[in-house]
């Protein structure tokens, strides 16, 4: 790929739909400048989330680019949100047209 790319980590949550404000207030306490939210239906360990029903047993996944320090900060500190709900999270080094 091009050098002139920007690289980055893209951080994908993939949690019940609840904790949306939650999620959104942490973003901001740590400073990440930009997210997307989108309605997510599915299964997994947790279950069966198809969204049928507004506001119960439904998922969001939220995804944002961030630095790599930022990266590990988000993970830790969506770490005691799984121990009440059900929360996936994971990164991957992405490059790209983004600042």
């Amino acid at each position: 790929m091009s050098s002139s790319l920007t690289k980055g980590n893209l951080v994908t949550i993939i949690g019940e739909a609840v904790l949306q404000e939650r999620l959104i207030h942490l973003l901001g306490q740590l400073e990440v400048s930009g997210y997307t939210i989108v309605p997510a239906k599915g299964a997994g360990s947790h279950g069966r989330r198809m969204g049928d029903i507004a506001g119960y047993n439904t998922n969001i996944e939220i995804k944002t680019i961030v630095s790599s320090a930022l990266s590990d900060q988000l993970l830790e500190e969506l770490k005691p949100f799984q121990e009440t709900h059900a929360l996936i999270a994971f990164r991957q080094t992405v490059e790209g047209l983004f600042d």
